[in-house]
């Protein structure tokens, strides 16, 4: 699995764990809806500091996003 698709999967279950839309989680990170779209469609990779504001927002360490969801199971 590419990086992107993991980072992009572990974004969007944060995101619906916590029952939040790409709007509130862009009002509430600061990181603009169309970027968060980008990433959770995998079409482009999350600079640093978009992951530290992300994290930020859901309450997780950045590492979070870095779990392969495979491993969920």
């Amino acid at each position: 699995m590419r990086w992107e698709d993991i980072v992009a999967a572990n974004l969007k279950q944060l995101r619906k764990e916590r029952r939040l839309t790409q709007e509130k989680l862009a009002f509430e990170s600061g990181v603009a809806v169309r970027h968060i779209r980008a990433i959770e469609g995998a079409k482009t990779s999350a600079t640093v500091g978009a992951l530290g504001k992300l994290s930020e927002a859901l309450e997780v360490h950045p590492s979070a996003f870095l779990v392969d969801p495979a491993s969920y199971s």
